[in-house]
């Protein structure tokens, strides 16, 4: 089922999400000072792409002051639009039956999408996976 439903996404909206996400990612590694954010630019790419069997968890030991600093810049520069962006997919996304879980998929990519560094994206199927949440 995860992989019809990742197929599904694919088709229609996931690759266009993450080609978003992998062009921010190229564009923050133009400079140094922004790398972490083009990392988590092309993380968050990776989910975007095929969703479903996978989670978002924060990392081992939480945030660090530098992940916090930078999850602040980045909602106040980029993560409101891709928000927006999110939210707009989701309702649209929502009209049909079949696209509800695909709505709450998306809907389940903001929190990360504001706050992109101190989070990891594991596999639903892995062991521990509870012990993270």
């Amino acid at each position: 089922m995860k992989t019809i439903l990742n197929v599904i996404w694919l088709v229609f909206g996931g690759i266009w999400l993450a080609l978003g996400y992998m062009l921010a990612g190229i564009i923050c590694c133009l400079l140094i000072v922004t790398i972490p954010w083009g990392i988590a630019s092309f993380r968050i790419a990776g989910y975007a792409l095929w969703p479903f069997g996978r989670t978002v968890v924060d990392k081992p030991g939480g945030p660090s002051v530098g992940a916090t600093l930078g999850n602040v810049i980045w909602l106040l520069v980029a993560g409101i639009w891709i928000v927006i962006g999110h939210v707009t997919t989701a309702v649209a996304m929502a009209i049909t039956i079949i696209g509800i879980p695909l709505a709450i998929a998306n809907l389940k990519m903001i929190p990360v999408s504001l706050m992109p560094l101190g989070k990891e994206i594991v596999p639903t199927n892995a062991p521990f996976v509870a012990m993270y949440r």
